[in-house]
């Protein structure tokens, strides 16, 4: 069993006269840097783009190269890209780290896998959200916080536990709970997610449209049907607060027959076969590697793989759907 972390579990005291560097401004560095400037922490924010270093001076930021946010700062929480984090790792962070120290990741990817190995005298922690930056600020602005992951690597001062969920608690990270992990745990399962899951999800949502659009069904009702009114995301929302079992039994008696019934059509035996295969690639650092190299190579499966998709007719249909569904929104704006 893991243990879990709620609010009183972080003491914010603990930052007092900390500073914090953010290294990164983008779709989850700025949400998590707007959240320590709102929880009172003393922020100073380093992106190696000029347009978002730009944006964070606008909202109020002190921004610095990230060499000097480094040697600066307390606390330096990784907020760059996976694939981006070793070189700006190795050319801009890890040549100013000092005892003493804090380094945190939002992703326990480059670590896991060995493309950041931290000095053995700082501490090294884990604060991952369990949800997109977008929602990290939205939620905490909203008072409802969100779940995350929260694990320690190293703890060089012994005072690491401290650090993390003072920090998570911060950034909203334990009002919603924050389970204790290990780092290789936190990248396998975000990889196991976006590759056994996701893939099985889209490709469904777009096998049905193809065979109700080709039954008949109007492609708008297709798409409202399956996506866009939002009742898929509003069942697995229902999940999240109470369980997938409850959630479903929220649904009319005719959906409950509906899917139980039919899931027994689904060749289990194929799927686990496939999942197995898969939490394989991943926990060998095979699929590790095979993204270094994509990446090394400026993505070029990635943008055939996006070609092809983006070549199937169904994605007109759907913007022309949308562009329907959001007419009357527009009129009032």
């Amino acid at each position: 069993m893991s243990f879990i972390y709620h609010e009183d579990a972080g003491d914010l005291s603990f930052l007092d006269e900390k500073t914090v560097a953010c290294i990164g401004y983008g779709n989850m560095g700025r949400p998590c840097a707007l959240n320590l400037h709102d929880s009172g922490v003393r922020v100073v924010v380093a992106d190696p783009s000029p347009d978002r270093r730009a944006l964070a001076a606008e909202e109020g930021f002190r921004v610095e190269d990230i060499d000097t946010a480094v040697r600066e700062a307390d606390i330096v929480l990784l907020l760059v890209r996976d694939e981006a984090m070793p070189q700006t790792y190795i050319e801009h962070v890890s040549p100013h780290l000092r005892r003493g120290q804090s380094l945190l990741f939002a992703s326990a990817y480059n670590i896991a896998f060995g493309f950041i190995e931290a000095p053995t005298f700082v501490d090294v922690g884990l604060i991952a959200a369990r949800t997109l930056g977008k929602a990290v600020r939205e939620r905490f602005v909203a008072g409802t916080g969100y779940t995350s992951f929260v694990a320690v690597g190293q703890d060089a001062s012994r005072q690491a536990w401290n650090t993390v969920l003072a920090v998570a608690r911060a950034l909203g990270a334990l009002h919603g709970g924050a389970v204790e992990i290990r780092f290789e745990q936190e990248a396998e399962l975000d990889l196991f997610l976006q590759q056994a899951v996701l893939p099985l999800f889209y490709d469904t949502i777009i096998t049905a449209a193809n065979v109700l659009i080709r039954a008949g069904y109007s492609p708008e009702a297709v798409f409202t049907e399956l996506y866009l009114s939002g009742e898929s995301g509003d069942q697995l929302e229902q999940a999240s607060r109470f369980g997938l079992l409850n959630a479903l039994k929220l649904a009319s008696l005719t959906a409950q027959y509906g899917t139980l019934s039919r899931a027994e059509r689904t060749d289990d035996l194929k799927l686990e076969r496939i999942m197995e295969s898969t939490l394989a690639e991943i926990r060998t650092g095979r699929f590790a590697q095979e993204w270094a190299r994509e990446y090394a190579a400026d993505y070029p499966r990635l943008r055939q793989l996006l070609k092809q998709r983006e070549a199937l007719d169904m994605w007109e249909l759907e913007q022309q759907t949308l562009e329907m569904l959001r007419a009357h929104d527009r009129q009032e704006e």
